[in-house]
């Protein structure tokens, strides 16, 4: 009898503390409304992205949002706008307003090389300066594979073994080299070069992109492609990408998000156009959403041309498929890269504006979405493809102006050397 009462005050015990976490796990779980807007207008923001832990939410047309789950932070971010985060404990009254500031990044890029350089560097920064620019793109993975930081990935480190001596760290401390640029007021962006990966097909040649017949696919630089459709290459980029955001980058951009653009290599899936577009848009998407709780921006480079041409180029891209995975969109705009011009415009590189200008507009009116979903590479390099000469002050600024009169997010200028303008390109930028 006396075991029987024992086991039945067990019992009690073990309700009362069943019902205490319950009760502890339901008081953990909150819901918040409110309405993001436009600090300067006041109007709401579309599509902003809510993030509470691991929960995440976005704006209807309004700007109103609901999100349930634990956490005292939320985190804020929408294509043209700085992001933000606040607490919870902030939120008061039936619907608050969460205003969030107008930001658009106006970039130039350095390469690996060219970041570590402290010549090139201290040039670009010059230039930033000089030009009111605030934003500044760096590869933390490069055309050719190499990741000049030491990071916690297992197989970055094997690949980097692999590789050998050539592969060694350039940035001894990246947590402290991207602080010092952030103390300078910069937006930064971490550039990672996804498919096109040399060095981990040599660790994993199981992984490679092949030619028919079996052998290795390598490109016009001699370079070998990895897989799309391999979840593993999939993992391996998006642990790049955590790194960078955990580094401080603001926003997240992969290029090279693509297949080669060689008719008749061979994947681990049918080689087709249905195919070639899920592998790339389900990459993208898979990393948007690992990123969530980081409150990174999230964009992709893609091809000027995907912009006008009706299936996906051969290469997994389209416009429709890009805006739906990512928040911003890159579009390659170097009018030396449009080898056939476009309608009316057959020599480019002697109409940048019309280049610049009209893809964008037609990249809108085939999906639809704000301007602020794109944000475009420009062309500070010189031009061989036409024997078009170098682009200057002149033709740089006239990108620009194409640029914002679309009204896109910002713009970003290339130059695979990393030699930009001296002048004052930009005086008309406020």
């Amino acid at each position: 009898m006396q075991l029987r009462v024992m086991g039945m005050k067990k019992l009690a015990i073990g309700s009362l503390i069943l019902l205490a976490a319950l009760f502890l796990a339901a008081a953990a779980q909150a819901a918040y409304v409110g309405t993001v807007v436009d600090a300067k207008s006041k109007a709401p923001v579309e599509g902003a992205l809510i993030t509470l832990a691991s929960e995440v939410a976005h704006t209807g047309k309004d700007g109103t949002f609901r999100i349930e789950g634990a956490g005292d932070t939320l985190k804020l971010r929408a294509p043209g706008y700085a992001r933000r985060e606040i607490a919870t404990s902030e939120l008061s009254g039936p619907n608050p307003e969460i205003p969030l500031t107008p930001f658009k990044p106006r970039a130039l890029y350095l390469t690996v090389y060219g970041a570590w350089s402290s010549k090139i560097r201290e040039a670009a920064l010059e230039t930033i300066e000089k030009n009111k620019m605030n934003a500044l793109v760096i590869d933390i993975k490069g055309d050719r594979g190499y990741i000049p930081f030491k990071v916690d990935i297992p197989l970055a480190e094997e690949v980097r073994a692999h590789a050998g001596a050539e592969k060694t760290i350039l940035i001894k401390d990246m947590k402290a080299f991207v602080a010092s640029l952030k103390e300078k007021g910069l937006y930064l962006i971490a550039r990672i070069v996804v498919f096109k990966d040399d060095p981990l097909v040599a660790a994993r040649p199981q992984w490679a992109v092949k030619v028919q017949g079996g052998g290795v696919f390598k490109d016009r630089e001699r370079l070998r492609w990895a897989d799309p459709f391999n979840k593993e290459v999939w993992n391996y980029n998006i642990a790049i990408a955590k790194a960078g955001a955990e580094l401080g980058f603001d926003e997240i951009q992969f290029d090279y998000v693509r297949c080669p653009d060689k008719k008749g290599v061979v994947f681990s899936e049918p080689n087709n156009m249905a195919n070639r577009t899920e592998a790339i848009s389900g990459f993208l998407k898979a990393a948007h959403e690992a990123l969530a709780p980081y409150n990174v921006m999230v964009a992709a480079d893609i091809f000027g041309y995907v912009f006008w041409n009706l299936d996906d180029t051969g290469i997994g891209q389209t416009v429709r498929d890009a805006v739906n995975s990512v928040d911003i969109v890159c579009p390659m705009l170097y009018p030396s890269g449009y080898h056939l011009g476009i309608p009316n415009y057959r020599n480019p590189v002697k109409h940048p504006y019309e280049i610049v200008y009209l893809t964008l507009m037609n990249g809108q009116k085939r999906t639809g979405v704000s301007p602020l979903r794109f944000r475009p590479w420009l062309q500070a390099f010189r031009d061989s493809a036409f024997h078009g000469g170098d682009f200057g002050d002149e033709r740089v600024q006239t990108q620009i102006k194409a640029a914002e009169k679309f009204g896109s997010s910002g713009w970003m200028f290339w130059n695979p050397r990393n030699i930009y303008p001296k002048g004052g390109f930009t005086h008309n930028v406020e």
